[in-house]
């Protein structure tokens, strides 16, 4: 069976991402990534939406990213913006993440003689990051080809990205045909122990939004 290294945070993206390689027929192994986030609670959430979606493993890489002081989502003296989108990038940017989780997929995809990666990213809704934009795709699959064994020796391991001209209604309607349980997703920038969404910060607003504009209930749990 073919297989597929599948970026998982346990956010809405990403499960719908799981959801699709399972559906091309890979045998997904899923990947998340304990970078030292403050929303921790989303690597349990990863850890559900595998199992829900049935990843043929799922492992949690740790790699501290913590001292990358500066966002948001890494550092605790920087507050999540909750007032709406703002000019240029946020906070709540982590530096380079998605260009170390791809080079960690993208080793792990050669370990397994792998023949994607997938990866949730979305140039629609996707708050402003740099490392969302097709530009970027692009430019780590020419990396991919030039840097892996499978690359030079004409077997390039593809980067997939699904979701990547897709508005978040759309993600939603897509993952709903797939089977995803998008209770069991986390995409709050500061979710309480439980899982709960505050609502306001920016991936709260855009998931909201998202269900709204599809006119189905919100299965999010909101603690404000």
């Amino acid at each position: 069976m073919k297989k597929a290294v599948v970026l998982v945070s346990g956010g809405l993206d990403s499960a719908t991402a799981l959801a699709v390689a399972r559906t091309a027929g890979y045998a997904c192994h899923a990947l998340s990534l304990d970078y030292g986030q403050r929303h921790r609670v989303e690597l349990d959430a990863a850890r559900a939406v595998s199992h829900q979606l049935g990843a043929a493993e799922h492992r949690i890489m740790r790699l501290d990213m913590g001292p990358m002081a500066g966002s948001a989502l890494t550092d605790d003296r920087v507050a999540v913006p909750v007032g709406g989108p703002a000019e240029g990038i946020p906070v709540t940017y982590v530096p380079a993440r998605n260009t170390i989780m791809l080079a960690l997929a993208l080793g792990w995809a050669e370990v397994l003689d792998a023949e994607a990666i997938y990866i949730g990213v979305n140039a629609v809704d996707y708050s402003g990051y740099p490392d969302c934009r097709p530009a970027f795709v692009q430019a780590f699959q020419t990396l991919a080809n030039l840097a892996t064994k499978r690359g030079v020796e004409g077997h390039p391991i593809r980067l997939e990205t699904p979701l990547i001209h897709l508005s978040k209604a759309e993600i939603i309607r897509l993952g709903m045909e797939l089977g995803v349980d998008y209770s069991q997703t986390v995409s709050c920038y500061q979710a309480d122990a439980e899982g709960r969404a505050c609502g306001y910060c920016d991936s709260c607003r855009l998931r909201r939004l998202g269900f709204q504009e599809l006119g189905v209930p919100d299965p999010t749990r909101y603690f404000l």
